[in-house]
């Protein structure tokens, strides 16, 4: 195993700042929080759970078989589209047209 491997893992615990992750025997890792997400992460749980096989990127490796590792690199999330509301009443008709066309333009 090296770094940029990808690994599968099994979630063991989570904590609030990472989940701790079980790859064999003499291996296990840490996922920190920040490498869940290139956004806010309010929960982790909101991306794995405990008991959870997953597909991993190895980032670094410790002498004592200790990883860092991450699971946004292979697990990105689309963005999530925000409707911009402007202020006073629009008609229904009229917004949708605008809100299509800006999603539209925001699309990955």
């Amino acid at each position: 195993m090296k770094e940029g491997d990808i690994i599968k893992g099994e979630i063991t615990a989570i904590k609030p700042y990472g989940a701790f992750v079980k790859v064999d025997d003499k291996t296990s890792g840490l996922i920190h929080i920040s490498e869940f997400s290139d956004h806010y992460v309010r929960d982790i749980e909101d991306y794995v759970s405990v008991g959870d096989t997953i597909d991993l990127r190895v980032i670094s490796i410790e002498d004592d078989n200790k990883l860092s590792l991450s699971f946004k690199s292979l697990h990105k999330r689309k963005k999530r589209y925000r409707i911009k509301l402007k202020q006073g009443f629009t008609p229904l008709k009229k917004m949708l047209k605008e809100w299509i066309i800006e999603y539209d333009k925001n699309r990955d």
